[in-house]
C-alpha cells in the first residue's frame, strides 16, 4: 500500500511531539499491512468528512485518510480530535 501525504497532513505532523511521531509512525506500519487492523479502530466518517476514514494513533489522536484506488491511500489530516471540524 503506498501512501500519499497531503500538504496539510504534512504540516500538522511536523507539529507533534516527538513522542507522538514516534507512535504514529509505528501505526502507519500496522495500517500498510492492514487497514482495518483492529488496533488501529478504523471508522468511516461522515458529515463534511462522508468518503474518508480515520484511524488512532492513541486515544486522543487520529489520522484521517481516503482510499485514492486499490493501492493507493492519501493521508489527509493527523491531531487531536478537532481535526474532525
Amino acid at each position: 500500500m503506498d501512501i500519499d501525504y497531503s500538504l496539510e497532513f504534512v504540516r500538522r505532523f511536523k507539529k507533534l511531539s516527538h513522542r507522538l511521531k514516534i507512535k504514529a509512525v509505528e501505526k502507519e506500519k500496522f495500517f500498510r499491512k492492514d487497514q482495518f487492523d483492529a488496533s488501529l479502530q478504523t471508522h468511516k466518517l461522515s458529515g463534511k468528512l462522508a468518503g474518508r476514514y480515520a484511524f488512532g494513533i492513541d486515544f486522543k489522536n487520529r489520522i484521517i485518510f481516503s482510499f485514492v484506488n486499490s493501492k493507493l491511500v492519501r493521508f489527509h489530516s493527523v491531531g487531536s480530535h478537532d481535526i474532525y471540524k
